[in-house]
């Protein structure tokens, strides 16, 4: 029984076609090497979650080309093998044009890409002209492969006029919906404003602290510092908000950050300074933040109120990933300081000064 077996599949595979020998070999090579193509191809571009998809579609559109093949020629030989054929060359066509997109992305962004570190790790984001290139590759690669996929199942050239019109009709009315987003990309990678890896502060709802990820078609892709998490934001939308670059120092010195206390009108300056100082030195010895410990500490006073004087402390980082724990500990060793030197951070209640005046009243 094995032997017949064996028999049918040799006496099958001898009668296939030069056509369909080509496509199962190179098939099953595809397959078999999906993993370090992509991964090839996909250098400096990962995307977290995406290329695992990327590769299931791959690999499924190999698959289903296999079984066609085989269902065409062992199982269904009665078929009209010119509608198969037909059908199979267009499953040909959408594979050729998918794997070509990434081997076009993998050619023009080491051409055109930047390249940059984030996290120690190289990456090549997308520019102003790989975009552009790719955008324009892109959709002339699409309507080729729209009219080879006419063309393949024999219609007239009017008819394929009458398809290559009717996108272009469809991308005029829908234009609204994408290209806002298409150009505002565009003008965000042009205009460098944000790039891949940048730290930004914006205000949507609340105050949120990212870093850029990805800037793609119609979307940036942020991660939220605060709550580690993504955020996908239009690129028209993130183009009209007052976005804070805070990568992009205004000098050398790195962000100038800043830190608000109040207290009360008992305690000297001398006092506060030397708080101030003393908070920092413990921070430099330990090591916890990313502060530049060569630059001054400056504290200045920046409003005085009724029950309290509001101080600001100024300090400068080039570490901006770390943002959110450098504040959070210059603020324990301002609190942790205080303490130690007997300094109330606690403004004065209204009611406490109410009760003191009525006592002294009676």
């Amino acid at each position: 029984m094995l032997e017949q077996i064996q028999q049918l599949l040799v006496d099958n595979l001898t009668s296939l076609s030069d056509t369909a020998r080509v496509l199962l070999v190179v098939n099953l090579v595809l397959l078999v090497f999906s993993r370090p193509l992509l991964k090839f191809l996909l250098k400096g571009r990962e995307d977290e979650g995406g290329d695992s998809k990327k590769l299931h579609i791959f690999r499924a559109v190999n698959l289903f080309i296999l079984l066609f093949v085989l269902f065409s020629q062992f199982l269904a030989p009665h078929l009209d093998k010119h509608w198969i054929n037909r059908i199979l060359g267009v499953m040909v066509i959408f594979y050729l044009t998918y794997l070509l997109f990434h081997v076009m992305d993998y050619v023009i962004s080491n051409k055109f890409g930047r390249r940059h570190q984030i996290n120690g790790e190289e990456r090549i984001s997308a520019t102003y002209r790989s975009r552009l290139i790719s955008l324009l590759l892109k959709l002339f690669i699409i309507v080729i492969a729209v009219i080879a996929v006419v063309q393949s199942f024999g219609f007239e050239s009017l008819l394929e006029k009458g398809v290559i019109g009717f996108l272009g009709v469809m991308l005029a009315l829908s234009q609204g919906a994408w290209a806002p987003d298409l150009i505002s990309g565009l003008v965000i990678l042009n205009s460098n404003l944000v790039e891949e890896g940048d730290v930004i502060e914006f205000m949507d709802g609340e105050t949120i602290l990212g870093s850029v990820f990805k800037t793609k078609i119609f979307h940036t892709e942020i991660l939220n510092l605060k709550n580690n998490h993504r955020i996908m934001i239009q690129n028209a939308r993130l183009r009209s908000m007052t976005l804070h670059n805070l990568s992009k120092f205004a000098s050398a010195r790195g962000l100038r950050e800043s830190l608000k206390f109040n207290v009360g009108y008992d305690t000297s300056s001398s006092k506060i300074e030397e708080m101030a100082v003393q908070a920092f030195r413990e921070l430099d010895e330990s090591g916890e933040t990313a502060i530049e410990n060569q630059l001054p500490v400056e504290i200045r006073i920046t409003d005085v109120g009724d029950y309290a004087v509001e101080w600001t402390l100024f300090y400068y980082t080039k570490d901006v990933r770390h943002l959110l724990r450098t504040r959070q500990s210059v603020m324990r060793a301002m609190f942790e300081t205080s303490k130690e030197m007997h300094i109330s951070l606690a403004t004065p209640l209204l009611h406490s000064d109410e009760k003191r005046v009525a006592s002294s009243e009676t």
